[in-house]
């Protein structure tokens, strides 16, 4: 049987964004955390780089804010920018208050100004400001934040938790647009719950599972831009998709990312015979943003035919490259390669979705009670490509605004209406389930080879018609049968696909992570690509 569940909150997603609005609302809200796998299965936990932040005193909030405005091509909207600059370290001090282990600086840099953390620079910086814990700071946050929500006694922390679509008052024939909770899958009982809720935080970072290669998790698969785009809610800039220049190319090593910080540190890209090939595609050479990187990478492979290229940091001492690089070492050690003595081989995979559901600076979308934090969302940090390091920052930024701004408005937002059940009554169980594999296949790669690092207008075209296929088929299934992680999954991915290419073909100049070869040049004005949803989607 389907159950009812009544919170204040809602939060669908438990990595950093999540989390961090969950600790900073008021202790006696009733507050529900959902995971559609295990708690740590999302991208938080396994962010080896770090957190940008202004925290040294030869350090300024304008340097990092020209920084990231250069690294955003043009399009990063300023006030979001400084916004979230602003409040870098207050962020930091409430991490450390929680008690993240960062890496501490026995001999601090000169010009750190003597601060007590050690401090990296990775690409697009001009200052050391990476805070970060070795090069595993994701999992230290994670496990920290997970921790102390696990104290509060009015958090509760669902698992296998899978939201389905979310519920609002025109939705369910009322008058008004508002946000009142959403549908569940439980999979540990097959049955879609109903949870309403007075806010609910979509949390559900990304969607670069979208591609076939990707540094991220298999949950990564963009379904809170889906559900917001199907519940009225505008979507921005999908068509950046950030791929990171450096994962780890082997067969065994699924999704392992070997964070940029080498590089900031001194590692080289070389090609098979051992020569150096950055310096050629920019001054910057190494430390140039990831797009630059990532196309230079792509395009070498592409001229060489070549599987992979070579980061290569072997020239530092071995003891400097295990203190500094632990997680790196050990994984790539497991896979016979001694980064010591020798190049790891790297490939460039989808990382980041720069895009998002539209929010303000509290993570407000269009739609009243539905907030957006994280990679779900749009704030304008990014532009046309996100500088390393920010993404965890925006989601400890915006997690608290977001927080503030729910907080602010309790007194006036009252329990929602009893919502009523999902119907399951005109649908069966699937024996096709291998149509879902078939199609989640099918996406992956043409969206791979369409939609990548470099493309042109006859391949959008050519996504644009399969995706619409698919989307139907997809609907038909559907419609017909009973929900299942995969099944929820390959919808959402489908139609986050579509708005990317929908996207991609609506911008035509090549700016940042976009680039096309049938419009290279960059127009004189940047312009955010925003898609407005129909009036009313089921």
């Amino acid at each position: 049987m389907s159950q009812h569940f009544q919170h204040d909150v809602l939060v669908i997603g438990s990595g950093a964004a999540g989390l961090t609005l969950a600790l900073t609302l008021p202790g006696h809200l009733s507050i529900a955390v959902l995971s559609k796998g295990n708690l740590s299965n999302g991208s938080t936990y396994w962010a080896q780089g770090g957190v940008a932040a202004v925290l040294d005193t030869t350090d300024t909030v304008e340097s990092h804010v020209e920084d990231t405005l250069i690294a955003g091509g043009g399009l990063c909207r300023e006030d979001a920018v400084r916004f979230t600059v602003e409040h870098s370290r207050e962020a930091i001090q409430w991490l450390i208050d929680q008690g993240v282990p960062f890496t501490r600086d026995d001999e601090p840099h000169k010009e750190d100004g003597g601060f007590e953390f050690h401090l990296t620079r990775e690409g697009g910086h001009s200052h050391r400001r990476i805070i970060h814990a070795a090069d595993a700071t994701g999992a230290a946050i994670f496990n920290t934040l997970l921790e102390q929500t696990r104290k509060r006694s009015n958090v509760e922390l669902l698992e296998q938790r899978v939201a389905v679509d979310l519920i609002t008052e025109r939705k369910i024939g009322l008058p008004g647009q508002r946000c009142l909770g959403a549908y569940v899958l439980n999979r540990e009982t097959g049955e879609v719950d109903t949870y309403n809720a007075r806010f609910v935080v979509l949390a559900t970072g990304g969607a670069a599972k979208v591609y076939l290669y990707t540094s991220n998790q298999d949950s990564a698969c963009g379904d809170g831009i889906a559900m917001a785009w199907r519940a009225g809610c505008r979507v921005g800039n999908l068509e950046f998709n950030q791929f990171h220049p450096t994962c780890l190319y082997h067969p065994q090593a699924k999704s392992f990312l070997i964070t940029e910080a080498l590089r900031g540190e001194g590692a080289l890209l070389k090609l098979p015979n051992g020569e150096r090939f950055m310096p050629r595609f920019d001054e910057r050479a190494e430390l140039a943003p990831r797009d630059i990187v990532a196309r230079a990478i792509d395009h070498e492979m592409k001229r060489l035919g070549v599987d992979c290229v070579y980061l290569d940091i072997s020239h530092k001492p071995a003891d400097f490259i295990k203190s500094h690089f632990p997680t790196v070492y050990e994984r790539c050690l497991t896979f016979g390669i001694d980064i010591t003595r020798e190049p790891i081989p790297v490939v460039p995979a989808a990382h980041y979705t720069c895009g998002g559901v539209v929010v303000d600076q509290h993570g407000r979308t269009d739609i009243p009670g539905l907030y957006a934090i994280g990679e779900t969302s749009f704030t304008g940090l990014h532009g046309a490509n996100r500088m390393a390091s920010n993404s965890l920052l925006e989601c400890f930024v915006y997690g608290r605004s977001a927080a503030a701004d729910i907080t602010a408005q309790l007194d006036t937002v009252q329990e929602p209406p009893q919502l009523p059940c999902w119907d399951a009554s005109q649908v069966t169980d699937s024996d096709e389930d291998v149509i879902i594999a078939h199609n989640w296949d099918e996406l992956r790669r043409f969206m791979w080879d369409y939609v990548g690092i470099v493309r042109t207008s006859k391949r959008l075209q050519r996504a644009e018609h399969r995706v619409r296929l698919l989307l139907d088929e997809i609907d038909e299934f559907y419609s017909n049968y009973k929900v299942s992680r995969d099944l929820i999954e390959l919808r959402n991915l489908a139609q986050v696909a579509e708005l990317i290419i929908r996207s991609a073909m609506q911008r035509r100049e090549s700016r940042g992570l976009h680039y096309t070869l049938d419009y290279p040049q960059q127009l004189p004005e940047a312009r955010d690509t925003i898609l407005q949803p129909p009036t009313y989607s089921d």
